[in-house]
Formats: C-alpha cells, structure tokens, sequence
C-alpha cells in the first residue's frame, strides 16, 4: 500500500516511483506536504492567472510562489513544520487574493479545489496532504499525468533560478506571469495532450528566460567568471564550509567573516563562487573542500567546522556533525539551526554560526592540489580565436557537453569512464555538479585548451548554450545541431529538468540522457521527444563513443 508517491528524481525506487519513503531520505508524511504545498500554489496560480487576464497587480505574490516551488525540490528542505507554515501562509495569500478579485468583480464560478479548500488545523492540512486529490496520481490518465508533472519540474528549476536572480535585485515580471500560467494550466482537465506538450516546449522558453536573467544578475554583480586555478588543500584556521548555489548568500558570508580568523570554503555547487573576480579579494577565501553532494556525510565529518546550506542539496546527516549545520533561505532540515531572511533589505545576519565556527577545529585536509575552473561564455569567448583556430585544423574533433548532476548510484560511474575514454582531440564542456566525475582527473589539453571547460553551475549551462549559438555564427551555420557538438547529460533532479527543456526551446536535438530516462516520462511522452528531438540514453562506454564520434 502506498504511504506516498514520488518521482520526480532520477534516483527514485525502480526508476518507477517511491512508495514507502523517499530514496533522498525525506518521510512519506513530508512528501505528502510537499504535494499539498504545490496543490495549494496551483491554487494561487489559478487565481492569479485571472489577476493578470484582468490587469490586477499581485507582483506580492512572486517570491512567495518561487520559495514554495523551491522548497519541494529534491533534498532542498526537509523540516515538516516550515510545510505546515508555508501551507498557511499560501492559503492565507490565496484567500487575500480571492477577496481582491471578489472586489474587482471578477467571475470566480468555476474554481478548481486547489483554490477554494479549506483547512483549519494541523489535523486537517494532515488529512488533505494524505487525500487521493492531492498528490501526483491524482491525475490519472498516465500521458496528461506525465506532461503536466513534466512542466511542473521545469517550473520548480525555473523558480530556483528566479529566486536567486531575484537575491541580487533581477526580477522579470513575465516570468511570474508564466509560472503563474503553467501552474494553472496543470489543472485544466480540458487541454490536450497535444496542447500541454506545447506549454513544455513553451516552458523551455521561459527557461533560457530565466537563464539569461541570472547570468545577467550574476555577471552585472560579482564580474564575469575568469580562468581560476581553485585550491583544494587546508588551511589552519576554523573555517565554514558554504554549500548550495546562492551567491548573494556567499557575498554576505565573506563580508561578515572577514577579520574573524574565519576561514570559507566553498562545497559542491558553490565551487564556481571561486571563478568570480568580486570573491577573490577576500583573503579568507580559501577554496573548494570536497566533491559532489551525495559525498556529505563523510567529508562533512572530516571538515570539523560549520557547515552552511544555502540550497539543496541536503542529505540526511549523521550525529556527529548535525549541530554543526545551519540552513538559510528555501532549504531546511529539522534539528539544524535556520539563520532567516533578509528584512528590509537589510544582510542576513550569519553571526551565529560565526561564533559557532570560531570554537572549532580546522578542517583535516583530506587532499591537495587546484581544479580549473572559470570557463563561463565570457571567458570562452575572449578564447574564441584559439577554440575556432583548433577546431578547423582539426586539433579539436568535437565538443562533448556533460553538465547535469553528479548521484549515488554506481552506474553513473560511466561518466567518469566516459570522460577518460573519450579521444584526446576531444574537449568536454560542463556546468552542474555532474563535473565531480571527471574534473580532477588528469586530461590534459590541446594547444592549451584544457579538455574540461567547466562554466560552473547548473543554471550556467546557460553559457554552454550560448557559446554553441556563437559558434554556429562562427562557423556560418544554419542549425545549431551541425556544430561538431555532443550531448550526453547526466540528470538527478528538476534543475535539470529546466536545463534540458531550454535546449529542447532552442533547437538541440539528439540529447542523451543518464543514467536513466526520467520516471516521470510516459511511453508515450518520451516517444514524442525521441521522434521530435532524438533523445536517448546511455548504453555502454566503448559503444557510445563510438556513436557520438560518428555523428
């Protein structure tokens, strides 16, 4: 009997779906939350939709949908009672909004549930969040299930993104209108399948939207990413190791560690803060400590020192170093230390957790040496001459792109057996934490160029896109897909899933996704990407090369 029903990563139980409880470690009455949350942000968007068809300003409503969408992303927030709140809070917004449109005049007959329910106290959020109604199988023909919970993902990557572009005063009030739309679209029983697969195309559009918003964001503050040797040795002193993708989040940190003898380092995601010219003034900033995410649990130990989330992605911790871990912004997990939001304006204040790291022990080095990084399409582009001049002498054969995420499952090892198989006239482009599977190996370069051009995080595969399209005008190219480029990405979660449906938007076929094929595509969907844009899968190593060097 199922307790809930999840699968909206890649590492899901069966790659069909988890049941019991969830393979990223959250509880069956957490994911039930997670899934009222969303129910009740489709209600909000229902409504807000009509808001906007009639030229009513609800702009109060966009951080409030982004923060929920991002909070239900795979191993981003954990603690129950912050859903139990939120949930509040969303159907207190709904309720504030349905009076404003009530005012205005608005029809309002033909509401679906997720904008008119009721709940009015713990037990019955509790009740709903374990209805039939509320979860994904409520919808049950398995094609229009598929497309919408499809376009949901997308719309929880692209919120992620828009919330941090929003952290340093970026905001585009058509991306809000959209996310609104698209929500609200998943729950009209009358659009076809036809007419859904359309809105995932369109929500891909709204992707490379946001994209390009956060690049801008990013860029505009803290400098372009350039060429950056990325130390991974210790130092003596105390330290706190920032973990997550938010920059504004990093900027503040730096600033109010600064003259405290404690040191940053960053983790995972974060390991491209390192790449921007604003973070490099800070003396105290040591580095990157570790690997990928799923890695925590062992390298957190060793590092000794406090431990900051910005973000996902969290794996449930071990006793020895839980109390030693905070949380900011859309992440969360019960037992750690929650430093809040900015009010007003004003720095999160991060002197807790300073204090905190100031009692102990400096991280025990658990290897040396620098990574490179930085390759971001600012910086590739000022290479340009160098790249166009390999490629036609034929130095560079082809590009492989393998941005994406990096997992637990043994067979993602492929992509590091991939990497180093692939031919030394080859060069891997990256962003997103996949690169811990191949960026300390030893690939060498080709006149110079390194084999690994990691641009740097998930959202940054924005850059790989954009320096494909200026490639293609290099070479004077009428489609995107006659560049000598590859696609084999590994996916985990939904930020890959907006990554993916922004190349679809701008034209790239012939993707191919691992270690598997989301669980969340029917039969029928993935047929449509297979006959429309040449998806596939990974089989084999020697096989696969073989067939990306032959087309």
């Amino acid at each position: 009997m199922m307790s809930m029903f999840c699968y909206q990563c890649q590492e899901t139980v069966g790659n069909k779906g988890c049941t019991k409880v969830g393979v990223c470690g959250k509880t069956a009455d957490l994911a039930n939350l997670q899934d009222l949350m969303i129910y009740a942000l489709k209600g909000i968007a229902e409504l807000g939709s009509k808001a906007d068809e009639l030229g009513i300003d609800i702009s109060n409503s966009d951080r409030f949908i982004m923060e929920g969408l991002f909070m239900t992303i795979t191993n981003a927030n954990f603690d129950k009672e912050r859903f139990f709140e939120k949930i509040k809070e969303a159907l207190k917004l709904r309720d504030e909004l349905k009076a404003k449109l009530e005012d205005s005049g608005a029809d309002l007959g033909d509401l679906k549930d997720p904008s008119t329910f009721t709940v009015n106290s713990r037990d019955e959020i509790v009740y709903k969040a374990n209805s039939d109604e509320v979860g994904v199988l409520a919808t049950e023909n398995e094609d229009v299930r598929s497309l919408r919970e499809l376009i949901t993902y997308g719309l929880k990557g692209m919120a992620a993104y828009a919330e941090h572009a929003d952290n340093l005063g970026y905001s585009d009030p058509e991306i809000s209108k959209f996310i609104r739309r698209a929500l609200a679209a998943t729950l009209d029983d009358e659009l076809t399948a036809d007419e859904l697969t359309a809105l995932t195309l369109e929500t891909g559009e709204y992707g490379v939207k946001v994209m390009a918003l956060l690049d801008e964001a990013n860029t505009s503050t803290y400098g372009n990413p350039e060429i950056t040797e990325v130390n991974i040795g210790v130092r003596d002193n105390p330290a706190i190791l920032i973990s997550g993708h938010d920059l504004k989040d990093m900027e503040e940190l730096l600033k109010q560690t600064e003259g405290t003898g404690v040191d940053v380092y960053t983790h995972g995601e974060m390991l491209p803060a390192n790449y921007y010219p604003a973070f490099k003034k800070y003396d105290h900033f040591v580095g990157n400590y570790g690997n990928a995410w799923w890695k925590q649990k062992e390298e957190f130990e060793k590092f000794n020192g406090a431990i900051l989330f910005t973000t996902n992605c969290i794996v449930p911790p071990k006793a020895s170093y839980a109390d030693r871990v905070y949380t900011t912004g859309s992440s969360g997990y019960p037992g750690f230390k929650h430093i809040p939001d900015r009010v007003d304006e004003q720095p999160k204040d991060f002197s807790e957790i300073i204090e905190h790291a100031k009692r102990l022990s400096a991280p025990t080095e658990i290897e040396k040496g620098s990574i490179v990084g930085g390759f971001a399409h600012a910086q590739v582009f000022a290479l340009a001459d160098k790249v166009v001049e390999a490629v036609k002498s034929g130095a560079i054969k082809k590009f492989f792109v393998m941005a994406g995420c990096d997992g637990r499952m043994k067979s993602r090892n492929y992509y590091t057996d991939f990497a180093e198989a692939l031919p030394k006239d080859t060069v891997i482009l990256t962003a997103g934490c996949a690169k811990y599977k191949y960026n300390k190996l030893n690939l060498g370069d080709i006149g110079g160029i390194p084999r690994v051009l990691d641009a740097g995080q998930c959202n940054d595969s924005y850059s790989l896109a954009v320096i494909a399209m200026k490639l293609k005008e290099v070479f004077e190219l009428n489609d995107i897909n006659d560049l000598p480029i590859a696609y084999n990405i590994a996916w985990y979660e939904q930020k890959a899933v907006i990554v993916l449906l922004a190349l679809l938007h701008l034209g790239v076929k012939n993707i191919h996704l691992g270690p598997t094929l989301p669980a969340f595509l029917s039969p029928n969907v993935a047929n449509v990407l297979v006959e429309n844009f040449g998806i596939g899968t990974i089989s084999n190593v020697e096989d696969d090369i073989e067939m990306f060097m032959k087309a």
